[in-house]
């Protein structure tokens, strides 16, 4: 289920009226014992790694240590839960992505919702996908593949590390918006294994994360058609984006950190703040540019806008497309 954005600033507005003095007291005294941050997805992947670089610049900034825990499952929702049942004192944190927004239309009897159950703190940064495919591949270009698919219908398979992952989902918005006939094929083994097969010629297109792909592509094992994002991407900018062929077509990853709703706005504020901070200081940027990413700063209700946003439009591609959990 799915919240208009009118009511995400419902929500907003009823918690910025509560009482002030005791968040302000609270805030300051914030944080005195270590504080947990869940990340939804193994260790050594891009949530993981980015949890564990802004975990390392809260330690330092606020003098206590903050602890990653991994809970895997579920595409993200195992760790969402844990968070959404925690205590609202800022001690239990949680590594939110792209896969938040998803998970409301794709999982029917999730027991929270997203946007009502977890407080958004701060984005951190953007991730874009790339249309990549074998250097064996006849189309070099966005428009040649698009006249290849539909001069062979259903006979494109394209990869993804999983159903409902967002690169799934870049594959079948991508169907949607050219009319094409692709076969989606899933990898248990996810975007590594996916990866393998379209670098053998297995498969024939993947709508990679940057994060995974760029290596290859700089190497010349994988030739990139497209950045996902509405404009080109800064770390490969002779690359053109999908949308340059297909206007309104605008695919990003987002990372960004929740927590439990009625946590004090005041020790919301304070870590919004200091992530903030990081996203400023050229050399945390630096990390994030070495993932593929861009800082995207803001205020809770920034990223709180951003999520609303997300939910609503892939909604309407998975409920059109008929894509159920596994």
């Amino acid at each position: 289920m799915t919240f208009p954005r009118r009511q995400f600033l419902h929500l907003a507005a009823g918690a910025a009226a509560l009482p002030a003095v005791p968040r302000i007291a609270r805030a300051q005294a914030y944080p005195t014992r270590p504080v947990h941050l869940f990340v939804g997805y193994t260790a050594g992947g891009s949530p993981d790694v980015v949890a564990r670089l802004i975990g390392q610049w809260l330690s330092e900034r606020l003098n206590q240590q903050f602890i990653i825990e991994n809970r895997t499952g579920a595409n993200g929702n195992i760790a969402t839960e844990m968070v959404v049942r925690a205590i609202p004192d800022g001690y239990t944190l949680l590594m939110g992505t792209s896969s938040n927004a998803t998970n409301a239309s794709m999982y029917e009897n999730l027991s929270f919702n997203f946007i009502r159950d977890i407080a958004p703190i701060a984005g951190i940064m953007r991730v874009p996908d790339v249309m990549v495919v074998s250097p064996s591949f006849p189309a070099k270009t966005v428009p040649e593949f698009i006249a290849y698919a539909k001069a062979n219908p259903g006979k494109i398979n394209f990869a993804s590390s999983g159903i409902g992952s967002t690169i799934h989902l870049s594959g079948e918005l991508f169907k949607v918006m050219t009319g094409i006939n692709m076969a989606h094929v899933p990898y248990r083994g996810g975007a590594p294994a996916a990866l393998n097969d379209i670098l053998s010629g297995q498969v024939q297109v993947m709508f990679d994360n940057m994060t995974n792909s760029i290596q290859h592509i700089r190497a010349g094992t994988l030739r990139a058609l497209a950045v996902t994002t509405a404009t080109r991407w800064t770390g490969l900018p002779d690359i053109p984006t999908v949308a340059e062929f297909v206007p309104g077509y605008d695919v990003t990853v987002w990372y960004g950190i929740g927590a439990p709703r009625n946590t004090s706005v005041a020790i919301v504020d304070k870590l919004n703040k200091e992530i903030n901070a990081a996203l400023a200081d050229p050399k945390f940027k630096a990390r994030l540019a070495d993932l593929s990413g861009s800082v995207i700063a803001g205020s809770p209700a920034d990223f709180g806008e951003l999520i609303a946003a997300d939910t609503e439009r892939w909604a309407s591609v998975i409920r059109g497309a008929n894509i159920k959990a596994e």
